[in-house]
């Protein structure tokens, strides 16, 4: 079982895609390049696969910082809709009346724009996940054969605008000069499934002068063919790097979605960051159900495997029920009796195992900058941990029904396990820990996959127990 609903999170056959780029929360990442020479002003396309960080907030996708009118970008507005900016600084724009609210799942977004049509909706095209959307809040479209800014030698295009900041995942970004492309040129229904998919597109586009294909297979941070930025297209046109470093290039990606935290399942004083693996406590002592953070994919059988780094301060780590009765994130504490049965987890304090406040002696206390493994094995209804690879209490997760140094307070009657949960709020100081589920934020110096050759961790994930991924999730969940 899955949960939530993923979207156009697996695709066993065909087409994959390797890599996604993660942009923080914050206006200092972008990929950006000025022409050399001016293209087509009038006709363009723009498509990518996009996964959310955060809802209600700006997040451009691509942006056009420049004074001329008009221009045409595409960004997530604060009530979620998707604004395709035709009418410059004015703000007026085609905008959905459809909301995009799933942080789990990634959306194929297409903004094609052809400013000779002389039907107004012809001339700026928005389709979501293979759809054309028609229903808008607002639809001023630019006059027939307006000229905007986009692809002149005297302003630039970027990827990942730095005005709002970003919070976003991309894959598979495509920018075309010269031709309005449909969303049919760059994905396709799959037969079986009938979920949206990518599909190998690059051989069969005209890119334009200045179009270009961003892969993010290298991980440099110059503008050429060895940077994050470079164009693969065959057009060399690179872009230059702001903010990002090798460690932004994941393997989480709209063929092989990873799990995270998830940003709809957090207290007030829960904030995620880095692609929704990076979490920051706050500082309200006593309060933890304010620090509760739990993460998007759940899981009803098979053996599982993720590491969280501890970065600062103590915090309780582990899982939490789908289902989990009487008591919810953000309301209920974490360490109170009601949370009995319905989460699990290590206390970094102590390395005591408890849910809720049954707690029992376990391993020992963890440090700032330990990386904590979590073993969960629901074929045989156990769970261990580890710290910095060591198996606390001599546990063995490939030790089976004999459940070898397993855990204690464990409960065998939850239907469906949350992979990842954090609580705080024992003391003032505010707990910062990284979760890994197969895409680190942190920097891996060893770098173990599962057998199947999914996910990064630092220590070698045990026979048997697999990374929290689409692919393995179709396969084993």
């Amino acid at each position: 079982m899955v949960f939530p609903i993923l979207g156009s999170g697996d695709s066993s056959s065909g087409y994959d895609i390797a890599n996604s780029l993660r942009a923080g929360d914050s206006t200092n990442y972008k990929l950006a390049r000025t022409p050399s020479s001016n293209g087509s002003e009038r006709i363009f396309t723009f498509s990518a696969w996009v996964k959310r960080g955060s809802i209600t907030d700006n997040r451009e996708i691509l942006f056009r910082p420049d004074s001329g009118n008009p221009w045409a970008d595409l960004e997530f507005q604060t009530d979620d809709s998707i604004i395709c900016m035709t009418n410059g600084g004015s703000g007026a724009g085609v905008v959905t009346n459809r909301l995009f609210r799933d942080v789990s799942a990634w959306y194929h977004l297409v903004c094609a724009v052809d400013t000779t049509q002389s039907t107004e909706a012809n001339r700026v095209k928005i389709y979501v996940n293979g759809v054309l959307e028609t229903s808008f809040s607002e639809s001023n479209y630019m006059a027939q054969d307006a000229d905007t800014t986009n692809n002149q030698t005297d302003s630039f295009t970027q990827i990942f605008g730095d005005s709002y900041g970003n919070h976003l995942h991309m894959a598979d970004v495509y920018w075309i000069d010269g031709t309005q492309y449909a969303a049919s040129d760059f994905g396709e229904t799959d037969e079986d499934s009938g979920i949206w998919k990518p599909k190998e597109a690059k051989n069969d586009l005209t890119f334009g002068t200045n179009g270009f294909f961003l892969e993010f297979k290298q991980t440099g941070t110059n503008q050429d063919s060895s940077g994050i930025g470079a164009d693969t297209s065959g057009n060399d046109n690179h872009l230059a790097v702001t903010g990002f470093d090798a460690q932004d290039q994941t393997t989480d990606t709209p063929t092989n979605n990873f799990a995270t935290m998830n940003p709809l399942d957090a207290g007030s004083e829960a904030t995620l960051s880095e692609g929704n693996c990076k979490y920051t406590g706050g500082t309200t002592v006593g309060q933890s159900q304010l620090q509760m953070c739990g993460g998007t994919f759940g899981v009803s059988n098979g053996k599982w495997y993720f590491e969280v780094k501890r970065i600062s301060n103590n915090a309780f780590v582990g899982i939490y029920a789908a289902d989990h009765g009487a008591v919810n994130i953000g309301y209920t504490n974490a360490f109170q009796s009601g949370w009995n049965g319905y989460n699990h987890g290590v206390y970094t304090s102590t390395g005591n195992a408890r849910s809720g406040n049954a707690d029992t002696a376990y391993g020992s206390a963890i440090d700032d900058d330990d990386i904590i493994g979590v073993a969960l094995d629901l074929d045989n209804g156990a769970i261990y941990y580890s710290d910095n690879g060591t198996f606390m209490d001599s546990g063995d997760p490939t030790s089976g029904a004999s459940k070898t140094g397993a855990a204690s307070n464990f409960t065998t009657t939850v239907e469906t396990w949350i992979l990842g949960f954090i609580s705080d709020g024992s003391s003032g100081g505010a707990s910062i820990y990284e979760f890994n589920f197969g895409n680190p934020c942190f920097s891996i110096s060893s770098g173990n996959a599962d057998a199947n050759g999914y996910g990064n961790f630092e220590y070698a994930v045990p026979t048997g127990y697999y990374a929290p991924c689409t692919k393995n999730l179709a396969e084993f969940g």
